[in-house]
Formats: structure tokens, C-alpha cells, sequence
């Protein structure tokens, strides 16, 4: 079973959606929030779900869906899963993935 890790960037990201949504819907903008961390949870028993977007010296950058939304993910190691950030489908990825 893979270790997943949310990078503090992944984290400003997950609040700043919440925020975004919680200003029409309070209780919509939780049970997205929540279905992203659940759906990233996938990856501690299935860490190569997502689909391969780059290799890094790091590891695989791999994206994983959910909604309109791409959660980015460093594949370190089977055991080893670093969050990168949650991005909306309409977003530039490569804008915010260094």
C-alpha cells in the first residue's frame, strides 16, 4: 500500500476550490472537496491509475480524473505518491506543473 503526500501547493489548491464553490453552495463545495481526497485515496492500492502525463528524474507525473477535475500526482515509487496540486479541466496544466 502506497504513502500518498499533499504537497502544501496540492493543499492551497484543494481550499482555493472550496472557496471558489462555497460561494454559491456551501455543502456542494464539501462533497467535491471530499470526492477529490477520496478518489486520490484510489492510489494507495492502484498507484499507476492515472494516466502518465510526463517522466521527471523524480518519478512519473501521472493525472488522475475526478469530475472536471485533474489531480496531478509524482509517482515516487509504488510506495511513494506525492500530491501535486487539483486543477480544473479548463486550466492550462503545464502553466502550474513545473
Amino acid at each position: 500500500m502506497a504513502e500518498i503526500r499533499w504537497t502544501a501547493e496540492a493543499e492551497v489548491w484543494l481550499k482555493d476550490i472550496y472557496e471558489y464553490i462555497s460561494n454559491d453552495n456551501s455543502s456542494a463545495a464539501a462533497r467535491v472537496v471530499e470526492g477529490i481526497y477520496e478518489k486520490a485515496q484510489l492510489l494507495k492500492d492502484y498507484p499507476e491509475i492515472g494516466y502518465k502525463y510526463r517522466s521527471e528524474p523524480e518519478g512519473e507525473v501521472r493525472i488522475l480524473l475526478y469530475g472536471h477535475y485533474r489531480i496531478a500526482y509524482l509517482l515516487v515509487s509504488k510506495k511513494e505518491i506525492d500530491i501535486l496540486g487539483v486543477f480544473h479541466g479548463a486550466l492550462e496544466i503545464d502553466r502550474y506543473l513545473p
